[in-house]
Parts: C-alpha cells; structure tokens; sequence
C-alpha cells in the first residue's frame, strides 16, 4: 500500500510539475521552483530505470528546461537550501557542467558550499583523483542530506581504482538510501564491475543477482548483459553453470538467448572451448524455428570452439557452411579466423626433399678413391706433421662445439610450413585485433 501510495503522490508531483511548464516557459519559468522541478526530473529517471524508456524524451526536456531555469534565476531564488540542493543534483543528474560554474560565479551571497561545488567541478571536468580527498572529508557531513544518494556515486566514482572496497562502501549507501531508483541502478551495475576487477567473484555475482532481479528493462541492462558474460568467462570454473542458470532465469527468452550468444562468442575466443560449447548449445535450444540469425551465430561459435578438438574437418565443415550474409563484420573475421586456423592445421608438410649434394664425408670417400695404400698414408703424414695449412677452427675442436653449437639440419619443406603457419597466425591476430566482448 505504501509503494502505491508513493507512486501516485510523485505521479501527482510530475503532472503537477508538467502542467506548470508550458506557461511557466511563457513567463520566463520564473514562478518554478527548481526543486519542483528536480522532482520531476528523479521521478522520469527512475521511470527509465524500471524499463519505460519512452519517458527518455521527457528526460531531456526536463534537463534542458532546468537549465534554463538556473541559469536565468535570481540570486535570490538560493535563498531556499532546496533550491541550491536541485542545483547539485542536476549537476550530478548528467546536467550541464557549464551550468554549476555560472551559478558558482554568480553566487555572491555565499549559498554555495565551496568545498563541496570545488570538488564537483574537478569531477564534472574529468579531474576525479583530485577531488578524493575533498570528498572524503565533505561525504559524512552531506550523507544524509538530499545530495546525499547523488554525492556517494560521485565519490565511488572517484576512487574505484585506487580504493575498490571504499568505492563500494560508497555504492553500497547510495543503494541503501535511494532504493529503486536509477541512483540504485547505477550502483549495482558499478559494484559488478568493480568486484569482478579485484577478483571478488561471490560479491560480483551477489550484486549481478540484484540487478537482474530489478532493472534489466533498464535500457542500461546491456551494459549488465557485457559485465556478466565477462564475469562468468573470465572466472568460468569459480562461478558454476548453476549459478549462471540461476541469474539467467529472472529474464526471458530472447535476453536469455542473446547472453548465451554473447557469452558463447568471448568464450570461443578467448579459449574456453567448454562453456563455449555449452552457451551455444544452450543459444540453439532458445532460437526459435523462424528466428535463423540466433542460429547462425549459435554454429558459428559452436565451431569455433570444436576447431581445437579432435575432429578438426568436421568442424571446418560446419564453419564453411555458415552463410556470410547472416553474420556481422566481425563474425565474419572469427569465421575467416576459424577456418584459417583449421586448413593449418589439417594441411599435411610436404615430404622430406632428397639432398642434392654429397655430404662432406662423401666427398673425401671420393677424394681418396684411386689412391695407393703408400699415397694414403703420405698424406696423413704430411697433415700430422704440418705439412698443409690447419685451419684455424679446427685447433679445439671441442671447445668450438661449446661455444658454436651445430645447427640441425633443418627440412626445407619443414621450414616453408612454419613460416607459412606463422604468416596465417599473424592474418589471425590481425583479423581479431580490438576483439572484446
């Protein structure tokens, strides 16, 4: 009754609001509130959030409308703290940084805290690492005020790098204070990354478990889509098929399929041939009989992940069959890769050449063929007591064995396959350069 109750008071709130506009814009907005309008403004992002995404319209109306507003008010409207309060989160609403600085200038009369609008400022200019410490200290004394919420994803926001616990004490309020808001939103969907970066694969899961239960209409939920499939690749084995079956289930059947596809794809590349093998089986059984695109993908990265395994041809022949005009610009380089990879391996080196020379030893036979017992042993004399020159690499010849290792004797043709397979590897890694998820 509550949850209804709130909901018909801030539909109340953002009609009311709305209705004011239209002539509010005719009188220059000058008898709007700008923390009326904030109202309005966190009632349609949250809207947003929770899958109407045809409030986004309205979404950039009402940033464009509020501008306007707090550039063309009167010093005297921050009399009221509400007001200068609008002012904050509409800068940390995705407002106009440009905004927050002409109401710096103009705010003679001090209603603006300088800590907390400098700290801001170094965030909004992409200057986030310098503006920690400030907000370090200025957070506990703003914690529970209305910039509260917006003030802690500014803060996560600043040291995620350096300090991930931190951050996430930080997301961890915002999501405590403003549940089912988009100020929740975006703190689940950073906590997932954050956790997965240090390697905090129970939190991780915890948080995308969270997420998925509540904002995957959020037309922010394919970026969730990314950080799961990275999740459960990169840290396939610690996190179970159960558990991915699990978070998967809360969605239907085409996000179902489409995260099968996407975590079947980074997997074939990035060469976990199981989960692979089983997010396409698991993407086939989802596509439906009209829906050939899904399946297309499915086989595709179904092959790419059978080309490691045993039967490398029937695998090469289930990747030529796939029809190029159903794949993307990329899915075409992973198939070109594919099959690349599988003719090299297949194709057999040619077989060893016969040499055409005589060997050294050969050719001394020769050399002493026609010669007397006498001439043979004239000539060993002549060599044991100096009577031709000895070459120089021959006076240690144990120590030139150390230090000069003999080559083996290398198959031409041998040495044309290598080069031949390096050359397609490097065609390979240049075909996936800039692969991701």
């Amino acid at each position: 009754m509550g949850f209804l109750r709130r909901v018909f008071l801030t539909g109340t709130v953002l009609c009311t609001a709305l209705s004011a506009v239209a002539p509010a814009r005719a009188e220059n907005l000058d008898d709007l509130a700008p923390y009326k309008m904030i109202r309005s403004l966190q009632y349609v992002q949250d809207t947003v959030a929770l899958g109407d995404h045809s409030a986004m319209e309205m979404q950039r109306f009402l940033l464009s409308t509020i501008d306007e507003r707090l550039r063309t008010g009167e010093s005297a409207l921050f009399d009221d703290p509400r007001n200068v309060d609008a002012a904050l989160v509409y800068a940390m609403s995705g407002g106009n940084p440009e905004t927050l600085e002409v109401l710096i200038r103009k705010d003679v009369d001090g209603h603006f805290d300088s800590r907390l609008t400098d700290a801001l400022r170094s965030y909004l200019s992409g200057r986030g690492t310098q503006s920690v410490k400030s907000l370090a200290e200025i957070f506990p004394e703003y914690k529970h005020s209305r910039v509260g919420p917006y003030l802690a994803l500014v803060s996560a926001n600043s040291v995620m790098r350096k300090d991930p616990a931190l951050a996430l004490t930080y997301f961890d309020w915002a999501r405590l204070v403003a549940p089912g808001t988009i100020v929740e939103e975006a703190a689940l969907r950073r906590s997932i990354y954050i956790a997965s970066e240090a390697g905090w694969i129970d939190k991780s899961m915890v948080y995308a478990n969270r997420y998925a239960r509540r904002y995957l209409r959020s037309p922010y939920a394919s970026q969730f889509a990314d950080l799961f499939v990275k999740l459960a690749v990169d840290h396939y084995g610690a996190i179970k098929e159960d558990d991915i079956l699990e978070l998967l289930s809360f969605m239907d059947v085409p996000r179902r399929r489409e995260v099968y596809l996407r975590m079947a794809r980074l997997a074939a590349i990035s060469g976990k041939n199981k989960l692979a093998s089983l997010a396409a089986e698991r993407a086939q059984v989802l596509s439906g009989d009209g829906e050939s695109v899904p399946k297309v993908l499915a086989d595709l990265y179904s092959g790419l992940a059978s080309v490691p395994s045993g039967d490398v041809a029937a695998a090469m022949e289930s990747i030529i069959a796939i029809p190029d005009d159903k794949l993307s610009a990329k899915d075409r380089a992973l198939k070109a890769a594919a099959r690349a990879v599988a003719e090299e391996v297949l194709r057999e080196p040619a077989a060893k050449a016969e040499a055409d020379v005589a060997t050294p030893i050969e050719a001394e036979d020769a050399a002493r063929e026609g010669l007397s017992e006498a001439e043979l042993a004239d000539r060993a004399m002549d060599l044991r007591a100096g009577g031709e020159e000895t070459p120089v690499a021959a006076i240690e010849p144990e120590q030139e064995k150390k230090e000069q290792p003999e080559k083996a004797d290398i198959d031409p043709a041998f040495d044309t396959f290598v080069s031949s397979g390096r050359s397609k590897l490097d065609e390979i890694d240049a075909l996936l350069k800039g692969e991701g998820s």
